[in-house]
């Protein structure tokens, strides 16, 4: 059996262990995240005189300053330095500047006031009701029709003219009668129309007088807003649109989230904002939920390679019954579960999250799929965190990590991969349950990874922290792999290690440096199977200058994965 020795030379990373934030609603095995940005495009296709944008299209760069920034085949996180972005970024992010501002001023981030009240059709309905008091000449008219009895009276014209003419500034019912009259007598006929006109004059004044005052205030409540709307400053995650550094990265947020076309970024921050306000985020993030079961769903732990807070949801936990029914079991609790999502993910960006120019802004989320729900009570309410978060949360997920995939479920997100945009897939990666821990170091230090996912990081660990780095071995099949830690001085020599899914042989001994020197058996060869516990932590004292070699014996056809660290500590110090 081959055999190779490795020494460690320990380099610790500087790293500092710290909480993380979900930024995706619950992810179930037979739901498929959703694409952020296609969704603002749909309602541009229906007028095709105005170029309908399509997402991967270049065709339509005619149209100026907005066209699309092309998208690269593989995901790679923009910067949200203004000196960085090209031309056409610039261009659009001083066009929403631009619009921001303009929306402020006429204050157009509050929300719409509550709809209508009803009652206001009856108000025309009582106008007829005025023009009632026109009848009263009627009842006037009734004592004259005795005299139809003399028709000689018509060859004065003149009379009869005057009648027919004041009858047209009457309303339209007196005017047949008041002919009638007019034949009848001259005298009666005069008086009677004087009499009609006394009437009606009185009700037209006061129909313009109605109307102008109503128009007055109309003009002064135009005045009133655009006094108070300079006073309007609008805040997204502590940050304001305007006026401050990291503005900016706020507005960049939506800005990518709609292709860099500034009308439609601007409507999602209208919109974004007003829904903040009627959501009530403010008051929500001093409420107190009382779901402190949910943590074991969702807890936060750890960073990436590159800097970004790590989430991991464990959604198998709904396997039990008593917590999926307090968070799922009627609407009351489906609408509690949702603003706990959201007050979880507001505290996570404000704490979490820099938005400084250059600042990490954005985070990895690691969603386990293993034992997962199937549709249910929560489906839902997973469906309104969905819609909630890629409405309002742009830009957010740097990577998306699915683990302990089913095969059906990769099945399935090869079917729908086609529906998503290029730079939608290339955040996604997933990986079944023997490829899990070993995708996650792709993009997590092992350091950083929780010990359920593979990794050696553990809370309240008294020997060792995430700042400690872990060392990576690939042991060959069939093949004997030694470690070695070097000691200069007496100590206490501290050191764990795990492989991955074990099924291996481990033993450690002490080697002086001294010729006389005589080695220590520090841990009996002993067999290690899959079921054995996922860390193995030991210590030796050492007396004397030497080295600490631990020993892996793989004797399957598989490659396994070897984990370690070590700490030399004060002799006097405690483990």
């Amino acid at each position: 059996m081959a055999e190779e020795t490795s020494t460690k030379v320990p380099e610790p990373a500087p790293a500092t262990e710290a909480v993380a934030v979900e930024t995706v609603a619950v992810a179930v095995a037979t739901e498929a995240p959703p694409p952020p940005a296609p969704v603002a495009e749909d309602p541009k296709k229906p007028p095709a005189e105005e170029a309908p944008p399509a997402p991967g299209a270049e065709e339509k760069k005619p149209e100026g300053e907005k066209a699309a920034v092309p998208e690269s085949g593989s995901f790679k996180e923009e910067s949200n330095v203004v000196g960085d972005l090209q031309d056409p970024e610039k261009k659009a992010l001083d066009e929403i500047k631009q619009l921001v501002q303009a929306a402020l001023a006429n204050n157009e981030f509050t929300p719409p006031p509550p709809p209508p009240p009803p009652p206001a059709a009856p108000a025309p309905a009582e106008e007829p009701k005025a023009e009632e008091p026109a009848a009263p000449p009627a009842k006037s008219e009734p004592e004259e029709p005795p005299k139809p009895a003399e028709p000689e009276e018509p060859p004065k014209p003149a009379v009869a003219e005057e009648p027919a003419a004041s009858a047209k500034v009457e309303t339209p019912p007196p005017p047949p009668p008041a002919e009638e009259k007019a034949v009848v007598v001259e005298e009666d006929g005069a008086k009677t129309v004087e009499a009609i006109e006394e009437t009606v004059v009185p009700v037209v004044p006061p129909a313009t007088e109605e109307v102008t005052p109503a128009a007055e205030p109309e003009k002064e409540a135009p005045a009133e807003a655009a006094a108070a709307a300079p006073e309007e400053e609008v805040f997204i995650w502590g940050v304001p649109l305007v006026g401050d550094e990291k503005s900016d990265t706020i507005l960049l947020k939506f800005l990518r989230a709609r292709d860099f076309k500034a009308k439609d970024a601007m409507t999602m921050i209208k919109n974004a904002v007003i829904w903040r306000k009627q959501f009530g985020i403010d008051a929500l993030l001093e409420e107190d939920l009382g779901l402190p079961e949910l943590e074991k769903v969702v807890f936060m732990h750890g960073y990436d390679k590159e800097g970004h807070p790590v989430c991991y949801n464990v959604y198998g936990e709904f396997q039990n019954k008593e917590l999926y029914d307090k968070a799922f079991g009627d609407e009351e609790k489906r609408q509690r579960f949702l603003k706990w999502r959201i007050q979880y993910l507001e505290k996570g960006i404000r704490s979490q999250l820099d938005f400084t120019p250059g600042g990490i802004s954005s985070m990895v989320q690691v969603t386990d799929l293993r034992n997962s729900p199937k549709l249910g009570k929560h489906r839902q309410a997973t469906k309104q965190a969905l819609t909630m978060l890629q409405d309002n949360y742009p830009e957010f997920i740097a990577k998306k990590v699915f683990i302990n995939v089913p095969w059906w479920y990769l099945a399935f997100n090869r079917m729908i991969s086609p529906f998503f945009t290029q730079r939608t897939k290339s955040k996604f990666v997933f990986a079944g349950p023997s490829k899990s821990a070993e995708t996650l170091f792709k993009y997590i230090a092992p350091e950083q990874v929780p010990v359920q996912y593979g990794g050696l990081s553990k809370d309240n660990d008294p020997d060792f922290t995430t700042s400690d780095a872990v060392a990576e071995v690939t042991i060959k099949p069939s093949f004997k792999q030694t470690v070695e830690i070097p000691v200069t001085e007496p100590c206490l020599v501290v050191w764990e290690l795990r492989v991955l899914g074990w099924e291996v042989s481990y033993g450690a001994e002490f080697v002086p440096n001294a010729e006389d020197g005589y080695t220590v058996i520090v841990q009996k060869t002993r067999k290690l199977a899959a079921t054995e516990e996922p860390v193995v932590k030991a210590s030796f004292k050492v007396s004397e200058p030497g080295k600490v070699v631990l020993i892996v014996d793989n004797p399957t056809s598989k490659k396994k994965k070897l984990l370690y660290r070590s700490k030399a500590k004060s002799s006097t110090g405690s483990i």
